[in-house]
């Protein structure tokens, strides 16, 4: 006879998410994740696996659901670069104010954990910084179209460093960087990539 699941897997995974957002995954044990959501470790276990296992699925939920719509729509605006600057403006609102504020990323928080080199884990790190990354250079080939930045730029050079510029405004928003100076920088980093005239 099947095992009848008396809650929500998806619900719960929703919690999950926060809760390692939140709290950081290397510092939520599984105990902490039965008192938020109310389920014994045997549940939890039976549904989702280990903690590597349900980490991975949160980190899953969270790109698919938190990132890739974000990533998404870089990708298909045309505008260039006032599309990446736009995409920036966006994340630096969201990770300094509002429901999440000074929550960070949970996937640029997960590479500075000890479980991030594990598998599972690193495959879903993987795919976001992939994601991101293709989006940047999208964003940029259409910026190359209108001419506006600068000869010679290397765009996959150019789109690991907006990558990673990203990671740096997620990790600084944690440790409370005020708005305009994650701006700044960022605005810095794009700069670099113009032309004289886009600038």
């Amino acid at each position: 006879m099947p095992d009848i699941k008396h809650f929500d897997p998806d619900a719960t995974l929703d919690q999950v998410v926060n809760l390692f957002w939140q709290r950081g995954t290397d510092s939520t044990g599984i105990a902490d994740v039965v008192q938020a959501t109310g389920l014994s470790r045997s549940s939890l276990y039976a549904t989702f696996g280990g903690k590597a296992q349900l980490q991975a699925a949160a980190l899953g939920r969270y790109l698919e659901r938190q990132s890739r719509p974000v990533f998404e729509a870089l990708a298909a605006d045309a505008r260039g670069v006032p599309a990446i600057a736009a995409f920036f403006e966006r994340l630096v609102a969201a990770r300094c104010a509002g429901e999440h504020a000074r929550w960070g990323c949970l996937v640029t928080n997960s590479h500075a954990t000890a479980s991030g080199g594990l598998p599972e884990i690193r495959e879903v790190l993987d795919r976001h910084h992939d994601a991101l990354r293709a989006a940047m250079r999208a964003a940029l080939e259409s910026a190359r179209a209108d001419g506006q930045l600068r000869a010679g730029l290397n765009v996959e050079a150019a789109a690991e460093a907006l990558t990673l510029q990203a990671y740096a405004v997620n990790l600084r928003s944690r440790a409370g960087a005020e708005p305009a100076v994650l701006l700044a920088g960022v605005h810095a980093v794009i700069d670099g990539f113009t032309t004289t005239e886009e600038r």
